[in-house]
């Protein structure tokens, strides 16, 4: 028996090249990468979270407030007697127009490479205010004009901190970091006129 045994053993050696070999299964193969966002254009460098759409649409929308604003100033300031914040608010009302003109246009820019569709007018809020401070003339109109403007200056320069700190698409945060410095120089212009002195409403 125990001859048969060893017989057989050198056969199966003999089989195999003197060596026993054993079977390993392959490691299976790694998983098929995630398919890309379809909503994500094609060469972005990182897609754009809620964030980012809820900022582009609240920066076109202040950029839009903020132009009318100016045009408004630049209406409202032709007669400029016995008002001392007059000449101020033209001028801060053509930098308005300048500035977020050529802010608007990198948002909206942003804004179709990403897909995010924009509205034509400034928020309801924003339209009710503008409003509100262009059915006032003289002093009055530059008293409220002034203070509409900072409160607006203030929530953007919100919004623009929450992008930056919050958002995705380094090219929507590259807007808020670009926006921020001109939005706080208006804003500081417009605290500095706040100081000015201003003649009461009969003197106006």
């Amino acid at each position: 028996m125990l001859r048969k045994l060893i017989i057989m053993l050198a056969a199966v050696l003999a089989m195999t090249g003197g060596t026993t070999a054993f079977a390993f299964s392959p490691p299976p193969p790694p998983p098929p990468p995630a398919p890309a966002d379809p909503s994500a254009p094609a060469g972005s460098p990182q897609a754009a979270n809620q964030q980012d759409k809820d900022f582009l649409v609240k920066a076109h929308q202040s950029n839009l407030s903020e132009i009318e604003a100016g045009k408004a100033a630049r209406q409202k300031t032709t007669d400029q007697s016995g008002r001392p914040n007059a000449a101020t608010v033209l001028e801060l009302g053509e930098m308005f127009i300048a500035d977020h003109t050529k802010l608007d246009a990198t948002v909206r820019q942003v804004a179709g490479r990403l897909g995010v569709k924009l509205p034509d007018a400034p928020a309801p809020a924003q339209r009710e205010q503008l409003d509100k401070v262009a059915a006032l003339n003289g002093a009055e109109f530059d008293r409220a004009w002034i203070t509409a403007e900072i409160a607006g200056h203030r929530a953007t320069l919100a919004a623009v901190d929450k992008e930056i700190a919050s958002g995705a698409s380094p090219e929507v945060k590259q807007i808020a970091v670009t926006a921020k410095p001109v939005v706080q120089r208006h804003l500081d212009m417009l605290l500095q006129a706040e100081e000015t002195p201003t003649p009461g409403p009969s003197e106006s």
